[in-house]
């Protein structure tokens, strides 16, 4: 069988790491680089591997996984969050595709998210397809921005098994995470030469909150998941405004800008 490494990264995320790792104890390598953790992070990962490094804690995320990546000396690799995990039927299924000695260079495979309790499974959040399992050499982030895609050489190929992901805790979780994903989207605003104005006012505090909401909540059925169905959509669009008051704000203020480069303004704790 071809060898395959897991990567990951985390800052703060003992809470996470147990029930993570032990789900990738089969792999020929684990690979955890800690993002400056408080919290005992490093030493539990290196219960599991000794393959641990030390980072800074940037808040573009995607600078620290291809540093991960980069560390795999393996035929394929997993990029793994800190907050998924690898179920037995996934496992089983990454086995088998790898057995058959593909002739795709990455997978992409659907995601399952679990939100206060509950798995979503409307309204966008499911199958979530995440492109993870690659040839090593295969992929890697452009690292220009949070919510990128990897870029991967060549085809890729669909896995059919869900990997869980344990997204959010509470919706004070929720709101930590949208928080942080506005100041980054903010920032990069002001870095594009954008300028506050009336028309992007009316984009971020009407039209872009109402055509998220209705397609999320109600075209694509978010409402079918109840009660955690309605806080992803609406903390979902509350996220305009939160970005375009931080990005007013840092048009005015340039000196207060955070780098999206160092470890100012970086991921809070469990943030994935």
């Amino acid at each position: 069988m071809p060898s395959i490494a897991f990567t990951l990264i985390g800052h703060n995320e003992a809470h996470n790491l147990p029930r993570t790792l032990e789900s990738v104890r089969w792999a020929d390598q684990l690979v955890y680089v800690d993002c400056e953790s408080s919290d005992g992070s490093a030493d539990i990962a290196r219960r599991y591997t000794p393959h641990v490094l030390s980072r800074p804690n940037v808040p573009n995320l995607n600078l620290n996984k291809n540093v991960a990546i980069a560390q795999a000396t393996t035929d394929w690799v997993f990029l793994l969050d800190a907050d998924e995990v690898v179920p037995p039927a996934l496992a089983g299924e990454i086995r088998r595709a790898l057995d058959a000695a593909p002739s795709a260079s990455a997978f992409r495979l659907p995601r399952r998210n679990l939100f206060c309790g509950r798995w979503v499974r409307h309204g966008g959040q499911y199958p979530d397809y995440q492109t993870r399992l690659f040839r090593r050499g295969a992929a890697r982030f452009p690292g220009r921005h949070l919510h990128e895609r990897l870029t991967v050489d060549g085809a890729v190929g669909t896995l059919s098994e869900p990997l869980d992901h344990y997204t959010v805790d509470t919706p004070l979780t929720a709101i930590r995470k949208m928080n942080f994903n506005s100041s980054f989207n903010a920032a990069e605003l002001v870095r594009a030469g954008r300028r506050p104005g009336p028309c992007i006012a009316l984009q971020y505090l009407l039209l872009k909150p109402a055509d998220r909401f209705l397609r999320r909540y109600l075209l694509k059925g978010g409402f079918l998941d109840g009660w955690p169905g309605l806080m992803v959509a609406t903390i979902d669009c509350i996220d305009f405004p939160f970005r375009l008051f931080k990005f007013w704000y840092w048009a005015e203020h340039p000196e207060a800008l955070p780098d999206t480069q160092s470890a100012a303004g970086s991921q809070p704790p469990g943030y994935r």
